[in-house]
């Protein structure tokens, strides 16, 4: 496994298309896939415009104890 959640579900859902031979099935986990790497890549973005944000002191130390900021 990964240390993200994101990197979790995409190795779970690899593995579980691994083990399928059902057409449907593997379109589905093929959907899911995409779909997290577009949560991902949203997530990411977010994360760089709060970086970038002129945020105050306060806050941005909230947000770093959330896990919003590194």
């Amino acid at each position: 496994m990964t240390d993200t959640t994101v990197g979790t579900i995409e190795t779970l859902i690899d593995a579980t298309l691994g083990a399928t031979d059902d057409p449907e099935q593997r379109y589905r986990l093929r959907t899911a896939l995409q779909l997290l790497y577009v949560v991902e890549q949203q997530y990411d973005q977010a994360r760089e415009t709060l970086r970038e944000a002129d945020l105050d002191e306060d806050l941005r130390a909230d947000l770093r104890d959330l896990g919003y900021l590194d």
